[in-house]
């Protein structure tokens, strides 16, 4: 059935090349290898990095389009999904029919090539998410997607891929940039202070938080902000900019109808040998042991869901304060992405401390899934 669907609109010299490639081993590298091997990006180094992509891209592409293909209770069918599976498709026959890089203009246009690549992905979380939806909304509400492991295994590492793609194509062009900011290794910033871009991820969250409340608690910060470490301060901005987002939302929600202050949220910034660890605590009453499970689930959230009101609103995807229940589990993938991960502990009745460990030493191959 499976292999049919995709021969249905495909030659089947390009559906067996996909099946091909789906076959064979993605190849993982670490944070520390993108810096090594960025830090000079002489022709010689952007000419064998592309070189690389050219062969890896297509394997990883390929095998997200198989899988794609392959999804339980009807999901594969859903119309948003198809449209994620033919972009994946797209990519794969643009980037298999691109020959052999020999030079630095190959090189070039093939840069040129995976830009466009990302671009086309760009909508690809929100068109997913309508795909989810349109399913949830088949089994009815008796089914939590956290009844459904295997639709939420996928997710992950569907999504775990996607940040692993937009990571290796993003460091590539970003090597390419004529004035590199200081410090800056393509994406990667080798001097990275958490408790800088923490507070800038507060800012953004507080922002958020009065738009929609009308008011904010405060947000008090511990650490050293000279110190420093090598990451992608963009990952680490909307870890912890959902993190704060929504210990903020739940102290404003259980204390902005009565007559006490907020209780201030306390983000601290640690560093050890290995981790360095972010630990963010609120007062917001905190969640359930039967809810905790739910929290890394997708599309799973105590907010009032955006989704069923305005599929529209879901694909221009603002950043709303709450409501799609995708924030947590992508954090807990981007944290992994490079070797740490996301814990979420909870008191109910009382409040949440969430920590979000990132390894320091950024010698921990990318988790292929």
């Amino acid at each position: 059935m499976a292999a049919r669907r995709l021969a249905e609109t495909l030659s089947r010299r390009l559906v067996e090349d996909i099946y091909r490639c789906s076959q064979k081993k993605q190849t993982g590298v670490s944070l520390k290898y993108m810096m090594d091997f960025g830090a000079f990006p002489t022709k010689k180094n952007l000419l064998v990095s592309a070189q690389f992509l050219h062969k890896e891209l297509p394997v990883r592409l390929a095998h997200r389009v198989i899988e794609l293909e392959n999804l339980p209770y009807g999901l594969s069918e859903k119309a948003p999904v198809v449209k994620v599976r033919d972009w994946y498709v797209d990519s794969f026959r643009d980037l298999r029919s691109f020959p052999d890089i020999m030079d630095n203009e190959d090189e070039l246009k093939f840069t040129d090539l995976i830009q466009r690549v990302k671009m086309r992905h760009n909508d690809v979380m929100p068109t997913m998410a309508l795909g989810i939806q349109e399913l949830k909304e088949d089994l009815g509400k008796k089914v939590g997607l956290n009844e459904l492991p295997e639709i939420h295994q996928f997710l992950d590492r569907f999504y775990m891929s996607r940040i692993g793609i937009r990571m290796l194509i993003g460091q590539h062009v970003a090597l390419h940039r004529p004035n590199p900011l200081p410090g800056f290794i393509g994406l990667i910033c080798t001097r990275v202070s958490p408790v800088e871009v923490a507070q800038m991820a507060i800012d953004d969250a507080r922002s958020a938080c009065m738009r929609t409340y009308g008011g904010s608690p405060e947000v008090h910060v511990y650490g050293d902000p000279s110190f420093t470490f090598p990451y992608v301060p963009t990952h680490l901005h909307q870890m912890v900019f959902e993190l704060v987002k929504n210990s903020l939302r739940a102290v404003e929600e259980r204390f902005s109808n009565t007559e006490q202050d907020s209780p201030p949220i306390r983000v601290v910034v640690a560093d050890g040998l290995e981790d360095v660890t972010i630990k963010i605590s609120d007062e917001g009453g905190g969640i359930s042991r039967s809810g905790i499970s739910k929290i890394w689930t997708y599309l799973y959230s105590t907010a009032k869901s955006p989704v069923s009101d305005d599929k529209q609103q879901l694909l221009e995807m603002p950043p709303v304060m709450a409501g799609y229940g995708y924030g947590l589990p992508i954090s807990k993938l981007y944290a992994k992405y490079f070797g740490g991960d996301l814990q979420v502990i909870s008191m109910e009745g009382y409040g949440t401390d969430a920590y979000l460990h990132l390894n320091r030493l950024g010698n921990v191959q990318e988790p292929l899934p």
